[in-house]
């Protein structure tokens, strides 16, 4: 099955597995979106990432990772929610030139003052407060951001590979447990930890294999002599909360004079969300039922007054 979390548990549990595949939800989500392959593949390895790390979490809320630039790319804004639903969207800076070759540095970090955020939000009426990390762009990949940020943030080894195109958003973590290691049976001789072995043998791994290899696979090829005690998987989706009758509101906000003015100046008015990039059209016929509606509730509640 795609679109799901897997979680692993080595034996001597210091180390634990997390594979996250997207297939169908991470097309759903570029379903109404436009991007350069660069930065679609970038996006699509921010959102692997935040599911991978939202893995790890006892938190009713969401998780949000965004990494704000000074290139091409302005911000990128992933949020992974509790109950594992993700939505993910760019916002590129008007003007600017798109590299030939886009990676991370390049896209987002063109003159040093990138920056990337992890926020933990809990939901509305928790006890709970938000927490917010801040640490540079700092490594060539995401991956390596993400790895420095748990080494120097949450003091935990990670190690971190993630890889997207436009069909699939895939990746694997690997994490450091606390612990003192375990003694090969019948010995005195302290067994080689998990962590070091679960290192070096996901090195090797490559990003088309990352993307071509189904989860089950992928971690049989690693770790084939290890004795992993697989947890139940997490199912994935896309999700994003916008409606017609949210964008409808939002336009009422504006007021009936600025809508009749920009529909003096165009036909309808085109309203795009800017997560899922879903179209919404309102004719002038739409427009006025806004302003309709709104005088309605407005007699209801001095009715009830």
């Amino acid at each position: 099955m795609t679109d799901q979390l897997n979680k692993y548990l080595f034996a001597d549990q210091l180390t634990r597995a997390q594979t996250v595949e997207l297939s169908s939800a991470w097309q759903t989500g570029l379903n109404h979106q436009s991007y350069p392959d660069s930065v679609r593949d970038l996006l699509g390895e921010l959102t692997a990432a935040a599911v991978l790390l939202a893995g790890n979490l006892k938190l009713d809320g969401s998780l949000i990772l965004q990494a704000q630039g000074d290139g091409p790319i302005a911000l990128m804004v992933v949020e992974c929610s509790s109950d594992f639903t993700v939505r993910a969207t760019v916002s590129l800076r008007e003007g600017a030139t798109m590299p030939t070759e886009g990676n991370l540095q390049n896209l987002l970090n063109t003159y040093d003052n990138g920056k990337f955020i992890v926020v933990l939000e809990p939901k509305s009426g928790s006890d709970l407060q938000p927490y917010q990390g801040i640490v540079p762009l700092e490594g060539d990949t995401l991956a390596e951001v993400l790895e420095n940020y748990m080494k120097h943030s949450e003091q935990l080894d990670t190690k971190i590979f993630l890889a997207a195109n436009g069909e699939k958003a895939n990746g694997l973590l690997l994490q450091r447990l606390p612990g003192t290691g375990g003694h090969i049976e019948g010995t005195d001789a302290p067994e080689e930890p998990s962590w070091d072995r679960a290192q070096q043998l996901a090195t090797t791994i490559k990003q088309d294999e990352l993307l071509a290899l189904p989860a089950a696979e992928l971690i049989h090829r690693l770790f084939w002599q290890e004795d992993l005690m697989l947890l139940e998987p997490t199912p994935l989706a896309w999700h994003c909360p916008c409606t017609r009758e949210r964008v409808s509101e939002m336009l009422a906000m504006l007021g009936r004079e600025e809508i009749e003015s920009i529909l003096s100046e165009q036909e309808k008015i085109d309203v795009s969300c800017n997560f899922c990039g879903k179209p919404y059209q309102f004719d002038p016929v739409d427009c006025a039922q806004l302003f309709i509606a709104k005088s309605d509730q407005l007699n209801a509640s001095d009715t009830l007054h």
